[in-house]
This record gives structure tokens, sequence and C-alpha cells, in this order.
């Protein structure tokens, strides 16, 4: 019995604590990328707005713009910008603002995010958002 719970544990803490997508735009390390997001749940109270920083890790060859699109789960919290275009000669982030309704629900909202290269293979990831009361 002890055993299982030390493994259940152990294996939430690592889906908890994963922090990038799968990889993109290629099959290998150095000419993919990954979508890195926050790396916990983002708290955020009704009423308020938060930035986040949604970043792109290139591998060493990873030369092309990567189109992201983000959008939450549902109705009841709102991101901007919902679409943004990364050149490849730009820094690789991009800053999100969340903003909670002082009416919106409170629990749990995940947040969808989506690179899409110039070619090769789409990503995508998500994190998510703990609205609490004021």
């Amino acid at each position: 019995m002890a055993i299982t719970s030390v493994l259940t544990l152990a294996l939430a803490a690592m889906v908890g604590c994963q922090s990038s997508s799968p990889r993109g735009g290629g099959m290998t390390k150095d000419v993919g990328f990954k979508i890195a997001v926050p790396t916990f749940g983002t708290e955020i109270k009704q009423g308020e707005v938060q930035s986040v920083t949604i970043s792109l890790e290139r591998g060493d060859y990873f030369k092309q713009d990567v189109e992201m699109q983000i959008q939450a789960s549902t109705p009841g919290i709102s991101v901007e910008p919902t679409s943004v275009l990364i050149k490849s000669s730009e820094k690789p982030e991009v800053h999100v603002r969340i903003t909670v309704p002082q009416n919106a629900p409170i629990g749990d909202y995940i947040i969808y995010v989506k690179g899409e290269p110039e070619s090769g293979e789409p990503t995508s990831t998500v994190f998510t958002v703990n609205v609490v009361s004021p």
C-alpha cells in the first residue's frame, strides 16, 4: 500500500512538472523545436490580469518562423494575443496576458498552445490557470 502511494505521488509530480511540448519541426534535437510554458499552475485572482511567458526552445539548426496559437479551454477567461508569429530572427518568447473577469467561476482552466513551423510537424502543449477568489 505504501509503495503504491509513493509511486502515485512520484507520477503526479512528474506529470505536474512537465514544462514543454513534444518536439515539432523535425525529429531530431538539432532541427526541431519545443514550446515551453509555465511549469506549475498559474494562480490568478478574479478580476485580475496576469502576464505569462511562453517560449520556443529551438534546436541549433532550427531556423524557421513559428506561428503560435493560444486559447483558453472554455469561456470565462481570455488570453491575448491568441495568435503570434515568432520569426526565426526574433527572441523566441511571447508574453501572454490572461484576463480573469470578476465573475469568472473559481477553478482550473486549461490554456492550449500550438506551434506550427513553416515546414515540418506542428507541436502543442497546455498549462493550467487556477482562478481563485480575491
